[in-house]
């Protein structure tokens, strides 16, 4: 079963010496399975992978906007006044 999960994409660039960027979305762990660290775990592992693949950032997107979710992020290394998003929905 799996119990967390996230979408990571690894992005071709042609800025910062043509180093890729990681972009994470979709972090979800299933409900029963909360506060156990495996989210973390999920997040640590998608940062991992953007490392060996030579990324020079990994951005993390979410539609949330509870302060514990914020703070999740935040302690897992994330910083939200680093960068502002926006989306266009078609």
């Amino acid at each position: 079963m799996i119990v967390s999960s996230c979408t990571l994409a690894v992005i071709k660039n042609l800025t910062r010496s043509a180093r890729p960027y990681g972009l994470i979305e979709n972090v979800v762990t299933h409900s029963n399975y909360r506060n156990r660290g495996y989210g973390t775990t999920v997040l640590e592992k998608a940062v991992e992978i953007c490392r060996k693949n030579n990324c020079y950032k990994v951005m993390l997107l979410t539609s949330r906007k509870e302060n514990h979710i914020f703070r999740f992020y935040e302690n897992a290394g994330f910083n939200r006044d680093e960068k502002t998003g926006f989306v266009k929905r078609i």
